[in-house]
């Protein structure tokens, strides 16, 4: 069935699940322009313009279904021997999507493959994880990031970006150059519209990559309104077999969607219907609230679980929960502000990681959602941390913060009832026998006991190296850190800092 070729404007599209805003293009339907069929032309002769391997970005969102139903209509009409050209339709999983979701992309990547097969059609799918090291909860839990906030975005680019960029860089070093299929629009916003022009080339309905070099864009739906998307959709079957119709389910009340993420200029999911469910960048995560008052009540430990990471974000709460110093092992103060006492400044401190203790707390509070999912939900194996994660944070924290007592395993145990299984690649160290002797002579001898574990620590991982030469280094790194833990003390030692050099600057005048 072929999409009407005028929309009315001022008609809203169905489940459209994206609140106006004044910083939008003006909507104008790309059927009042052009028909489907021009579409489809552009599409053929760019796949047969080159031999440039194409990839496509699926998030299972609207955006991007319509952009992989659209190549996949086009290349459907020409010969079987003229669609040669591989296609690779990539979908990235950052290990903390909404379990709803995730299974929704699953089976249709799996619907994907098999109707490539049956259709004679260029296409191969493939998910696409972060490293373990660079996960979320290695992050958090293991090093203590604090929850993401629109200041400190730091899970886009280990998460999203790293896994899709390594794919296309891959593909690249393969094929010379490629072409990246995104369901990108400039109706989104002004911004978008502006990024978008800017990497645009002449002539072409290609556009530059913005970072990576051999790879270029190309955007079917660029001129698309939400209206035309789901006109689109709802007016032409899915080639692979979904229903479209689930889509609009999925999008009721719903705010928007979460591209598939190549570079910092794509905005935050936020409240995304396809988006992670930790996420905290933004105040409250409409989306999920909105899929358990529809029937989805198991979920609720997961929003549950979300709303007390977005509540680590309170100032008031951070000298509570997060260190003094940051992970590079310094005191880091904010930009000064002047005192209404004497015009001293006053030095405010820039907080660090999650303390270890509120670490362990957020471990068991995971621990115990994981099980209540897996009690209340639909899959009863269902995991929201992985046992390569727990590895990685388990290493983490005997390592590099002195977990002599080995926290990961009973933690797991009394919340799961369970043995953690053991990591092929777990290093020995000492146990909580000497953790306690050394806490004991730590305090005797007025020795910062982190200093200690953590010399003894560096001793240790190099151990049995042929070349120790680097083993001074570190210990010198560790040496060079502030170990100072008193808060009032350092505050005072920057102020009598920042009184002097203000006197030295009088002095200069």
């Amino acid at each position: 069935m072929i999409a009407s070729q005028k929309n009315s404007q001022d008609k809203k599209g169905p489940a459209e699940g994206v609140n106006a805003t004044a910083n939008k293009p003006q909507q104008i339907s790309f059927f009042d322009k052009r028909t489907l069929k021009d579409l489809y032309h552009e599409i053929q002769s760019t796949y047969l313009g080159d031999e440039r391997t194409w990839i496509i970005g699926y998030s299972g969102g609207k955006d991007s279904a319509a952009s992989l139903q659209l190549v996949w209509y086009a290349l459907s009409e020409l010969e079987p021997d003229k669609r040669k050209k591989p296609i690779h339709v990539i979908s990235t999983d950052t290990l903390v999507e909404t379990p709803v979701i995730v299974d929704y992309i699953n089976n249709t990547l799996h619907l994907i493959d098999k109707a490539a097969e049956e259709q004679i059609m260029p296409f191969k799918t493939h998910k696409l994880k972060p490293q373990i090291n660079d996960s979320f909860w290695v992050n958090l839990i293991g090093r203590g990031y604090p929850a993401p906030q629109k200041t400190f975005r730091w899970c886009t680019e280990r998460m999203k970006i790293r896994p899709a960029d390594k794919f296309i860089t891959e593909t690249v070093s393969q094929h010379g150059e490629v072409i990246l299929i995104l369901g990108i629009r400039k109706t989104e916003s002004m911004t978008r519209a502006q990024v978008m022009s800017l990497y645009e080339i002449k002539g072409s309905v290609l556009s530059r990559h913005s970072t990576l070099p051999g790879a270029f864009v190309y955007a079917p739906i660029q001129d698309f309104t939400t209206n035309d998307v789901w006109t689109y959709l709802l007016q032409n079957k899915s080639p692979w077999g979904n229903n479209n119709r689930d889509l609009v389910a999925m999008y009721q009340n719903a705010q928007g969607e979460c591209p598939l993420v190549v570079d910092t200029t794509t905005p935050s999911c936020g409240q995304s219907r396809f988006g992670c469910w930790v996420c905290t960048v933004v105040g409250k995560d409409k989306s999920m609230e909105s899929m358990i008052d529809h029937g989805q009540e198991w979920m609720e430990p997961l929003l549950e679980f979300r709303d007390f990471l977005a509540g680590t974000q309170d100032p008031e709460r951070k000298h509570e929960i997060r260190e003094l110093k940051r992970r590079m092992g310094f005191v880091q103060f904010r930009s000064e502000k002047s005192s209404k006492n004497k015009g001293i400044s006053e030095p405010e401190i820039t907080r660090g990681p999650y303390k270890l203790e509120f670490r362990k707390k957020i471990l068991r509070k995971l621990l115990e959602t994981q099980d209540m999912v897996r009690k209340e939900g639909p899959d009863s194996k269902e995991d929201l941390i992985l046992l390569e994660e727990l590895h990685a944070i388990r290493k983490i924290w005997r390592t590099e913060e002195g977990d002599w007592q080995d926290s990961i395993p009973s933690i797991y145990h009394d919340v799961t009832g369970s043995d953690l299984p053991l990591d092929p690649d777990d290093i020995g160290t000492f146990g909580a026998v000497e953790g306690k002797i050394l806490q004991e002579l730590a305090s005797k001898y007025d020795v910062p006991h982190d200093l200690v574990t953590r010399l003894i620590d560096v001793e240790m991982q190099n151990q049995g190296m042929s070349k120790r030469s680097s083993v001074f280094g570190k210990l010198d790194k560790v040496f060079s850190e502030d170990w100072r833990t008193n808060e009032k003390t350092i505050i005072e030692e920057r102020k009598k800092e920042l009184e002097l050099k203000r006197k030295l600057e009088e002095m200069k005048r």
